[in-house]
């Protein structure tokens, strides 16, 4: 706590995680301060003690970690130190405070991020079942390893020892639940993004290549309103797309992008940025999403396509990585992204 510009900041002691924890000492500052300012880092506890101070109508800062300053030389974290720092940080100014998805927004954040999960899941207890039958040399005559052709070969198969089978039968399950559940999150996505708010900005971003359903979610989810962006490089610096830069002097050295913002919409950007090193066509899913939208989205889907498969060649061609070529891309179509947000409309 600091109760003037240039006191000391004041460690009051910690309090207990429970609700009835934090209406206790919101009852006891008002004798020690006149205005209070609640801030505290975004993590895995969410942002309902930020609506639940809001409702209040305390003034609350949640401030992403990423972009709390830090002194080069400190080593010792605890705390108690995090708590002082922060206040003085927000007694100076020099935090930055993130925006709070609302219930709605939350929800729709939970729902794509469980179906990554699944999806890793997936993936893990696939890798597992094909060590088991590499291992055992357990050879299938077909092609699509991995496929359903080849899991019901595999559940024909019968392993001599019982506990080899056991595994074996074992793994067979893991992989045939978690695609169950892969796919019924897959079918909930589909049908809760109908009654969302933004579903309007969901379906437009769907006009671009490479950005169905399961990417436009998450990342409509992640960055919410888009129209709160003044620009489009806001907008890249929120997800982390900016180089880094080390420069001194005349020289600017500038390095790799600085991860510094929501990685989740960062990650399902790039991936969607992949689409785009083909050349500009459409294929008949995307026709079908474009059949629904305005002219002015289709000519920015038009525009976006033709001009990233156009710069990932030059970028190639000057010699860059294909990995970083597609970054590159992502920047561009993060530009795109906000041209889009902004023409749909604002009541939707």
């Amino acid at each position: 706590m600091a109760q003037a510009h240039g006191a000391e900041v004041t460690y009051l002691g910690a309090m207990g995680p429970r609700q009835g924890d934090i209406d206790q000492l919101i009852r006891t500052m008002p004798s020690k301060a006149t205005h209070l300012l609640f801030v505290y880092e975004a993590g895995p506890c969410g942002s309902w003690l930020d609506r639940s101070l809001t409702k209040k109508g305390y003034d609350c800062w949640v401030v992403a970690p990423s972009l709390i300053p830090q002194k080069p030389g400190e080593r010792v974290q605890t705390d108690r130190r995090d708590a002082v720092h922060l206040a003085r940080l927000a007694r100076s100014g020099d935090l930055t405070a993130v925006s709070v998805p609302k219930v709605d927004e939350e929800a729709m954040r939970d729902l794509p991020r469980a179906r990554e999960d699944a999806i890793r899941d997936h993936k893990d207890a696939t890798y597992r079942l094909t060590a088991f039958w590499l291992r055992h040399d357990i050879r299938y005559v077909g092609r699509a390893h991995g496929g359903p052709a080849h899991l019901r070969w595999l559940s024909a198969v019968v392993c001599p020892p019982p506990a080899q089978h056991i595994v074996l039968q074992e793994y067979l399950r893991a992989v045939s639940d978690h695609h169950d559940r892969l796919q019924r999150l897959a079918q909930a996505l589909q049908e809760h993004v109908k009654a969302w708010r933004l579903s309007p900005v969901v379906d437009a971003l769907q006009a671009l290549r490479g950005v169905p359903c399961t990417v436009a979610v998450p990342l409509v989810a992640a960055m919410g309103d888009l129209t709160r962006f003044e620009s489009p490089r806001e907008l890249m610096k929120f997800l982390g797309l900016i180089p880094s830069e080390h420069s001194s002097g005349a020289p600017r050295r500038q390095g790799s992008m600085t991860k510094a913002g929501n990685t989740h919409a960062r990650r399902v950007l790039v991936a969607g940025a992949w689409a785009s090193r083909s050349p500009a066509m459409g294929s008949r899913h995307l026709h079908l999403r474009l059949e629904k939208q305005p002219t002015i989205i289709q000519d920015i889907r038009w525009k976006a396509q033709v001009r990233l498969c156009q710069r990932y060649r030059r970028l190639v061609a000057r010699g860059k990585q294909a990995h970083g070529g597609t970054v590159a891309m992502a920047r561009e179509l993060r530009g795109f992204i906000w041209a889009m947000a902004k023409e749909v409309p604002r009541g939707a």
